[in-house]
């Protein structure tokens, strides 16, 4: 908080740098190079920064399912319903199918031995793998958003406008992206129902909804090797693009209601009662850098509390008190 008998005196202010290990150094007397190299936050594991590392993604995913088809190869005696000729698939299948959560019913454990593997299995696949492959997801509709973008604004896809509208309709391109993939799997799953499991257009397309929206029903399922086969992958594929498509819908629709806020915010006249509380210093007066402030309060983008901390900070590293830092001040907080 600002010391007693002192006016805090606020001024304009380039960006804050960016903390990149390849920027070189900035300041006289400071190793930019290496403290901005200490600024850097730690990689995840997954992600590795903002890519995920997909060669850890697809060794999760494939010791999962190789575990799991292991698993239930091995109970598939213990297993009752419709099974196919083919072991080995039907032991993939129904690893699939617990892990998405659609589960059909069409195969179903009948021991207790291999209810509870199934029951460790179920709560492994959500809690585990379904993290994983929403990451990897998430990844890729990025690039096919960026590469929808550059679509629809091929002759202007370098200039500042376009660069910034595509910042800012970011999310309503990721909701179109998983929109046409969407749109592309229900109608490859439809088609191969149709064409490989003989089923009607109508039954397939109430086959796929119940997949995708993993409510199972069970009465239309993949009943062929080969449909098995086919839908351990994409029964993957579809129940992950459905998830992603509605968050992001509902992430569009909070962005809008923040937009609205944000200009009630910036065209709703300014009172004396907004005087005072964007006061942060209690001089009678608001400078520009309080009257942002109060604005980003009002916007939820700070909280008080954060700002008194950065005030906090700023009297320590302020050592001359001259309401303004330098490289001294910051040399001379650093020693004491």
């Amino acid at each position: 908080m600002p010391r007693p008998g002192r006016t805090r005196r606020f001024r304009r202010c380039h960006t804050a740098p960016s903390h990149s290990v390849e920027q070189g150094p900035t300041l006289q007397g400071l190793q930019g190079a290496s403290a901005a190299s200490k600024l850097v936050p730690p990689k995840g594991l997954l992600t590795g920064g903002t890519q995920p590392r997909f060669w850890l993604v697809g060794l999760l995913l494939l010791a999962y399912l190789l575990t799991g088809t292991a698993a239930f190869y091995l109970v598939m005696d213990h297993m009752s319903g419709d099974r196919s000729a083919n072991r080995a698939l039907d032991a993939l299948y129904f690893c699939v199918v617990t892990m998405t959560t659609v589960g059909y019913g069409d195969l179903v454990p009948s021991s207790d031995a291999a209810k509870l593997l199934a029951c460790g299995f179920a709560f492994a696949g959500v809690g585990l793998v379904g993290a994983f492959l929403s990451k990897a997801a998430d990844y890729l509709v990025e690039k096919q958003e960026a590469l929808l973008f550059r679509t629809i604004h091929l002759h202007h896809a370098d200039d500042c406008k376009s660069l910034r509208d595509m910042e800012a309709n970011k999310v309503l391109y990721k909701l179109y992206t998983s929109a046409a993939l969407l749109a592309m799997i229900l109608a490859s799953g439809m088609a191969f129902l149709v064409k490989v499991e003989g089923m009607r257009p109508v039954d397939a397309f109430y086959c796929v909804c119940a997949t995708v929206t993993t409510l199972g029903y069970g009465d239309r399922t993949f009943t062929s090797a080969a449909g098995r086969a086919f839908a351990a992958a994409w029964i993957t594929v579809s129940t992950l693009v459905v998830a992603l498509f509605f968050l992001y819908a509902a992430e569009l629709g909070a962005e809008r209601r923040q937009k609205a806020l944000a200009q009630w915010v910036l065209t709703r006249r300014t009172t004396s009662m907004d005087l005072e509380a964007a006061d942060l210093n209690g001089d009678h007066r608001v400078s520009a850098a309080e009257f942002a402030l109060y604005k980003l309060k009002e916007l939820g983008k700070i909280s008080q509390e954060e700002i008194t901390e950065f005030l906090e900070e700023f009297d320590v590293l302020d050592v001359d008190h001259s309401g303004t830092l330098s490289c001294h001040d910051l040399a001379a907080a650093q020693t004491g």
